[in-house]
């Protein structure tokens, strides 16, 4: 069975996206979190690749992704603090888009993903809350959930790979 991300608007602020894996809380949270992982599967569309992934996963540590087109038109990145880690099961952290894409996203918000164990695999949900209701809808309106369930298909592969190994 294929999972897509259910994306949903829970308030005027916040975005809500949930994505089902095949995979243990464990085996996604590490993938989610491990930078020689994160640069297999947070992509996006084809035609960018990651040359920065810096992550110190500890409470008020920094992250920061940079995406750049394969022919270097263009990047734009992320970049945030953790909050709250309480692996394998939550993270919250602030989020920032920088660059030339980032438009209204340069505003702060925060993230709060959940690995949650279910039968047959771990669901996923990640519920962002944007400064405004401005700043969500321009996030939404850069096709931001397409975008997400590229990576998540990738981000499949990837812990189900870990899991027949």
């Amino acid at each position: 069975m294929t999972h897509t991300a259910e994306v949903t608007t829970p308030s005027d602020r916040e975005v809500r996206v949930v994505r089902r894996f095949k995979a243990s809380a464990e085996r996604v949270f590490e993938a989610y979190t491990q930078p020689a992982l994160i640069r297999r599967w947070l992509l996006g569309p084809p035609g960018w690749h990651m040359p920065e992934c810096e992550v110190d996963l500890r409470v008020d540590g920094a992250y920061r992704y940079l995406w750049r087109r394969d022919d270097s038109s263009a990047e734009f990145g992320s970049e945030g603090v953790y909050l709250e880690i309480s692996a394998p099961h939550r993270i919250v952290q602030t989020q920032r888009m920088f660059g030339a894409l980032a438009g209204p996203m340069a505003e702060e918000a925060q993230a709060t993903v959940e690995f949650r164990d279910e039968p047959g695999g771990t669901v996923m949900i990640t519920t962002i809350l944007s400064p405004s209701k401005e700043t969500r809808d321009a996030a939404l309106a850069t096709g931001m959930a397409g975008g997400m369930e590229q990576s998540y298909v990738r981000l499949e592969a990837e812990v189900l790979e870990a899991t027949d190994a």
